[in-house]
Order: structure tokens, then sequence, then C-alpha cells
């Protein structure tokens, strides 16, 4: 069954079912938001991944409870960050349909929190502290 592109709502079912209300924005302002989709998702693969490698390479550094303690952070702050950057597009897209203000980024303080504490406790391993 074809769909007419004369109704009203031509969309797809997909479409209409995650976005049932407002109207298409500006296609630059959708693959804006796709682009900062996925550049948090590179940044959470970039954290899964700095987990698995502080698994692999860092034996003779860490102890084994401190390296597995450090990799599952890193890469359950990862997990969290692929998961917020699918809200955040999601609720981007809807506050551009509805022509409402676009919500506050709540991701970006988890970056920052979870790389400070990174840092911090790096800091304090190699000092000897831990």
């Amino acid at each position: 069954m074809s769909e007419n592109k004369s109704s009203p709502d031509s969309r797809s079912r997909i479409a209409r079912r995650v976005f049932p209300d407002g109207v298409d924005p500006d296609p630059r302002f959708t693959l804006a938001n796709e682009r900062t989709f996925l550049s948090w998702i590179r940044t959470a693969l970039a954290f899964i991944g700095g987990g698995i490698a502080v698994e692999a390479f860092t034996s003779e550094i860490f102890g084994t409870g401190l390296r597995a303690t450090l990799s599952i952070v890193l890469m359950v702050i990862g997990f969290i960050l692929a998961a917020g950057a699918a809200v955040r597009w999601h609720r981007i897209e809807s506050a551009m349909r509805r022509k409402t203000s676009l919500p506050l980024p709540l991701i970006i303080p988890i970056v920052s929190l979870a790389s400070a504490l990174g840092a911090g406790l790096l800091v304090l391993v190699f000092a000897g502290l831990l």
C-alpha cells in the first residue's frame, strides 16, 4: 500500500509514532542535532574504549581491584553517555518540532564531573596515594 504524498502527514509510521506532534523543522537543524548526537556517541565510545584499554594494558600500573574498578567506571560512564545522547537528541528534536525552548543539556555536567573525577583519580594513583 503506497502512501499518499498529498496527505497532511506523509511521514512514515515510525516517524509519526516517535514524533506525534509538531511540524518538521528546517532540515539543517535536524541534521545539526544528528551531528551533535554522533559527537556524544563518539565521546561515549572513547570512555568505553578507555575502560577496555585500562583493563587490557595497565596490569603493571594498577592493582587488580583498582584496575577493574576504574575500567568498569569508565565503561559505565560511556553507557550513560550513549543513553543520554539518545534522550538528548529526542528531546531537542521534539522541542524543535513544537517550536518551544530547547531543553538544558544535562549531559554536559555528567561529562565534566566524570572527566574531573577520572583525572583526579589518576593524579592520586600516579602520586602513590592510592
